[in-house]
């Protein structure tokens, strides 16, 4: 599995923009009931592929690279930080700065790093995408990527000092 998975991770993606193409525009469509279970097995929902796969070909991204960048950050925190375990619970909407929250004069920032922290811990809900538009618009701006953002957040850990001063050298705002 550790040599196949972006081969056949690679083969899911592909069929997702197939299945997108001919109508099949939901998670529960998309994907077949083995895909699904391969995707489980790396760490990765149906749902949050689906995320990728609709915006890619609504917005033009994120690219297939980009996508198993992020992926591949959250199969090795799932299957070593986590020991494969799914999390036995999700956040709420309601749980999230809103997108207004600001620290240190960046609105956006409180929010993608708690996104960033539940992409990683797999307790996204069904209704939040780490890699939305809003995302790929704050990170465009402040000179990073989606999946230099989650590795920063994973290696910083609980460290919100760590990650703003990060993103501030980042955007040239230290």
């Amino acid at each position: 599995m550790d040599k196949n998975w972006e081969a056949r991770f690679r083969e899911v993606w592909e069929h997702g923009i197939e299945a997108w193409k001919q109508g099949r525009k939901s998670p529960t469509t998309m994907f077949t009931p083995e895909q699904v279970a391969f995707l489980a097995s790396i760490g990765c929902t149906a749902q949050e592929l689906f995320d990728f796969v609709d915006d890619h070909l609504r917005y033009g991204e994120p690219d297939f690279e980009t996508t198993r960048a992020v992926t591949a950050i959250r199969r090795d925190y799932f299957l070593k930080a986590l020991g494969g375990v799914p999390a036995r619970m999700r956040a709420t909407m309601e749980s999230l700065p809103p997108k207004t929250a600001a620290v240190d004069g960046i609105a956006w920032l409180p929010r993608i790093i708690v996104k960033a922290r539940l992409k990683l811990r797999g307790e996204m809900p069904d209704d939040l995408m780490y890699g939305c538009a809003g995302d790929r618009a704050f990170l465009r701006e402040v000179n990073l990527t989606l999946p230099g953002f989650l590795e920063l957040v994973r290696d910083q850990g609980d460290n919100d000092r760590g990650i703003i001063d990060a993103v501030k050298r980042a955007a040239g705002r230290a």
